[in-house]
């Protein structure tokens, strides 16, 4: 099971951060990754965007929900 914890927090004139009562063994290696909600919107933003323009493509208007199920078993059958 994948186990994550995320938080958000505001930065203080110390710019120290301090995380109590994580849900991980003592001793177990932890990534950190640690980014602004201002970065994080505009990466959506701009994953929101492209979806859109993908979906918007007129050779995708005709596919079929069959031609989306083959595509997938295909690459899940490494074809």
């Amino acid at each position: 099971m994948l186990n994550v914890l995320k938080t958000e927090m505001v930065m203080d004139n110390s710019h120290r951060l301090v995380l109590s009562d994580v849900p991980f063994a003592a001793g177990e290696k932890l990534l950190i990754f640690i980014t602004t909600e201002a970065v994080l919107q505009n990466k959506l933003a701009k994953w929101q965007a492209l979806f859109k323009e993908t979906q918007s493509l007129p050779q995708l208007q005709n596919i079929t929900e069959k031609e989306i199920e083959a595509e997938i078993e295909a690459y899940r059958a490494g074809l």
